[in-house]
This record gives structure tokens, C-alpha cells and sequence, in this order.
């Protein structure tokens, strides 16, 4: 059983991750159709990087921002951001289409992505 503060920061990283992957989403589905789906989902990335990290670090976990959460929180995401390329790339290539193909590539990458943020904050 989670403890109650841990399921506050889930329940609070649902929130931000969800405004942050809609946010990413809507720019990649009007980006891929002028250019290379790899590169819209790029921009779509990085600009919700920006406001997943405010996000993150106001709401989710509670901390102020400061230079070492935003490296530790750009590492993690670097990881994180590698993971949905390969993933993006990986479900394109057997056929899934490039509108549907990053919604598969967050239900796999979000988890993974609220622990090693959540890693990140704890220790900065």
C-alpha cells in the first residue's frame, strides 16, 4: 500500500502529466502533417518540457525551482524523451499510424517518467 502522500504526488503528477501530454500531443498532431513526424514530436516534446518542469516542480512535488532540479529534471527527461523517440519510431514501424502511434508511447513512457522525476525531486 502506497502512503498518503505518495498517492497525493501521483494524483497531482495525473494532473500535470496529462496537461503536459495533451499540450505535447496538439503540437505534434499539427506539426506531423507539414513535417517529419520525428521533429514535430521533438517540438511537441520540448516545449512541454518548459511547462512540465514549472508544473512539476510548483504543483506535483511542491519545491521551488532551482538550477538543480532543472538538471536533474532535464536528465531525467533526456532519458525519458529517448524512450518515446524508440518507442514512436518502433510502433510507427509496424504499421501504426502516426495520430494513434504517441498515444501507445505514453501509456508506456508516463510511468516511467513520473519515477525518475519523482527521483529528481526528492533529491535536489
Amino acid at each position: 500500500m502506497i502512503d498518503r502522500q505518495t498517492f497525493r504526488e501521483i494524483l497531482r503528477f495525473g494532473i500535470v502529466g496529462t496537461i503536459s501530454t495533451a499540450f505535447h500531443y496538439g503540437i505534434y498532431w499539427v506539426l506531423q502533417h507539414w513535417m517529419n513526424v520525428n521533429i514535430a514530436y521533438t517540438a511537441g516534446y520540448l516545449l512541454s518540457l518548459m511547462l512540465n518542469y514549472y508544473l512539476s516542480a510548483r504543483f506535483t512535488f511542491r519545491k521551488g525551482l532551482s538550477a538543480k532540479s532543472s538538471v536533474g529534471f532535464s536528465g531525467a527527461h533526456l532519458v525519458n524523451y529517448l524512450l518515446h523517440i524508440v518507442l514512436l519510431n518502433t510502433f510507427i514501424s509496424f504499421g501504426v499510424g502516426n495520430e494513434v502511434a504517441p498515444l501507445l508511447v505514453f501509456c508506456i513512457a508516463i510511468p516511467v517518467n513520473f519515477v525518475l522525476v519523482r527521483f529528481v525531486f526528492r533529491h535536489s
